[in-house]
């Protein structure tokens, strides 16, 4: 399935608007990660365990969205806007949710 930000598939002609779609993840770091990312905060650097989640989490979202395009028949998604939230008690908890169009498509 094609998905972009844009608006628009160059070489593409839309043919079809099914809708919006949605899709979205909330994950929770554990108390030993936090641990390790608060120390890690502290000395300086990347968070690569926080990396690891939020890439985690854009992946579920986004293959939410396209799992739920395909079942309106659409085989592209355009126009997508991916937001993040910190969620739950002391910000303990990542929420990525992504929304855009399912269209259906054939080339130009």
């Amino acid at each position: 399935m094609l998905v972009t930000t844009t608006a628009t598939l160059e070489g593409h002609k839309i043919s079809r608007y099914c809708g919006i779609v949605t899709g979205e993840a909330i994950l929770g770091a554990n108390v030993f990660k936090d641990l390790f990312a608060g120390i890690r905060d502290l000395v300086g650097g990347r968070s690569a365990t926080y990396e690891k989640e939020l890439q985690k989490a854009r992946d579920i979202a986004l293959q939410e969205l396209q799992e739920r395009a395909a079942a309106l028949g659409a085989n592209a998604v355009i126009g997508i806007d991916l937001d993040y939230e910190v969620l739950g008690q002391n910000n303990g908890m990542l929420m990525v949710s992504a929304s855009g169009t399912a269209v259906v498509t054939s080339p130009a």
